[in-house]
């Protein structure tokens, strides 16, 4: 999947995760996913039926400016999840995710095993300037 970046807009590097590419880690990733997704729809009867991931880096400098996560022509995205892959991550680093809610602003560390999970077309964010190479799994459950 080749998607075009605005680098004004969004300056990292994706890299989409594929039980394709036979890769033992990837392939382990996606068995859980698959158990999180039966979960979530037993559980919470959220009707996904497929999902997408990709490896998103963020090299120094680099930023994504603040967006939605669910498209305006398509609203399959339902719940979007990054999984930080940051080990000694410290303040200072930049990178933070920041949540943008009614009354206030969130910022989240990109702290090494920390998972952040929301419904796509409610929460508007963006990731900070980095001041350290960063590394995340970031992706979305679909339901279409």
């Amino acid at each position: 999947m080749d998607l075009i970046h605005d680098k004004l807009i969004r300056s990292d590097k994706i890299y989409w995760l594929d039980r394709k590419h036979r890769d033992k880690h990837e392939d382990s990733f996606f068995d859980l996913m698959d158990r999180f997704v039966v979960y979530l729809n037993q559980t919470c009867y959220t009707g996904i039926t497929g999902y997408e991931f990709h490896y998103a880096l963020y090299e120094k400098g680099t930023f994504y400016k603040k967006h939605l996560d669910q498209f305006v022509n398509n609203k399959g995205r339902a719940f979007t999840m990054i999984m930080y892959l940051n080990i000694d991550w410290k303040q200072g680093d930049g990178g933070e995710l920041c949540i943008y809610h009614l009354d206030h602003n969130q910022n989240i560390a990109p702290i090494n095993g920390k998972c952040v999970f929301f419904k796509s077309s409610e929460l508007e964010h963006e990731v900070l300037l980095s001041n350290q190479p960063r590394l995340s799994i970031t992706g979305w459950l679909k339901t279409n």
